[in-house]
């Protein structure tokens, strides 16, 4: 073993891929099933009749099931482990997904969206938890960014497949597929996967003491992990949620011009991910601190995010997908970085509850966005909420050096 395995009190094991495919593809039948509604917004809208700021309170219900269930399910997930919970919240949120082919009014769909957002909320939390137990620090950001491009592939091939499906059969159609793949998913997971306990010490078999959440409260670190998935993942939703909607009102595009082109910025947001966990983890691998590789890998993400301010004045679609891709780009190098940073301070017995509050504090600011997005898209376009997008992941990435200032184990 390593002089860096041994810090990391890890015990290099060659199932760790396997298991790291099988959360990668957990994650990418979350985005898929949370893509559905975003890919037929505009569909959806039409037949229903509903405004941006109706959608917008749509969105929103999702985001406030998300919120409420972060602690709960990182509680759980720390209390019976993640081969039994995640199932758990498979089954959950791929029942909730499929009610949406019987929704008829706003209500309907407000109701299924709340819903699904208490189900997916774990999903994050539960892949950094298995990713602690599982990989030594110089592997645990490129992990961490393999485990996150699930996401990407999901929300990748979603407006492709979407829009095939609703084209076949119809919209309601649609959210059924993904929720089938959910279920199938679980039958590999229960098969192949066992917990690997640690204790504080990190070191596998050895027993986990109780950590109250009180005292990490008063922790300056932990908020200043949470203040980077706070202000940077909101982002990353509003692409997520309203990249359609922008590319179709404000540059015209068809709904199959969606569905051959509003992937591609996730595309770029998956070459992040690799490359930001590869960056970081070259940088450690040559002897460089982890401190020093986490901060200047936040640093170059924020700058490189910060242009979809950018994106409204682009003069044609191809330099807006530039920029978005840029911008998305940036966006999953620095998940995957913290990704690492979580696994480099925390012990994998408190990690289920860091990732919680993080989830759960991203998630009161998404729903003050998304309601905000909701009624400025309405009133004055889309041009303030790029200059938004711009400067929120600036903000969370600078996070490493006013809150955190060194990263160190805790």
């Amino acid at each position: 073993m390593t002089e860096q395995q041994n810090q990391a009190g890890i015990q290099p094991d060659s199932r760790r891929w396997g298991v790291l495919f099988l959360l990668f593809i957990s994650l990418a039948v979350n985005l898929l099933d949370r893509q559905v509604l975003a890919v037929l917004a505009p569909v959806i809208r039409e037949e229903l009749h509903l405004t941006a700021s109706q959608y917008s309170y749509i969105v929103t219900a999702f985001l406030i099931g998300l919120t409420l269930a972060q602690v709960p399910s990182g509680m759980l997930l720390d209390r019976i482990g993640t081969r039994i919970g995640l199932p758990i919240l498979m089954l959950w949120w791929s029942a909730a997904n499929a009610a949406h082919a019987a929704a008829r009014t706003l209500a309907h769909l407000i109701g299924c969206r709340f819903l699904l957002g208490v189900g997916e909320c774990g999903n994050y939390s539960a892949g950094v938890k298995v990713i602690s137990q599982w990989f030594p620090q110089k592997e645990r950001a490129l992990a961490g960014g393999i485990f996150n491009g699930g996401s990407v592939i999901g929300a990748f091939v979603a407006p492709y497949l979407i829009v095939k499906i609703m084209q076949a059969y119809g919209w309601r159609a649609a959210f059924l597929l993904p929720s089938l793949i959910g279920l199938i998913w679980i039958v590999p997971w229960l098969m192949g996967y066992r917990d690997r306990t640690t204790g504080s010490s990190g070191i596998a078999g050895q027993p986990q003491p109780h950590v109250p959440l009180g005292p990490l409260l008063r922790m300056r670190e932990v908020w200043g992990v949470v203040c980077i998935r706070a202000f940077a993942g909101p982002v990353q939703h509003f692409y997520w949620y309203w990249l359609p909607e922008y590319l179709k009102h404000d540059r015209n595009f068809t709904l199959e011009m969606i569905g051959r082109y509003a992937g591609i910025p996730f595309l770029f947001a998956g070459l992040g991910n690799l490359a930001g966990g590869w960056f970081s983890g070259r940088l450690i691998g040559k002897g460089v601190s982890v401190d020093t590789a986490r901060k200047l890998s936040f640093t170059l993400c924020g700058l490189m995010a910060a242009l979809s301010m950018l994106v409204p004045v682009a003069p044609d679609e191809v330099t807006a997908l530039i920029l978005i891709c840029m911008a998305t780009f940036a966006l999953g190098a620095g998940t995957a970085n913290h990704i690492g940073l979580l696994t480099d301070m925390f012990s994998p017995q408190v990690m289920g509850r860091i990732t919680g509050l993080s989830g759960m504090m991203e998630g009161c600011v998404n729903i003050v966005l998304t309601l905000a997005t909701g009624a400025l898209v309405d009133r004055y376009g889309y041009l303030p909420v790029f200059i938004v997008a711009g400067c929120m992941p600036v903000f969370a990435f600078s996070s490493i050096r006013t809150l955190v200032r060194r990263v160190r184990p805790l």
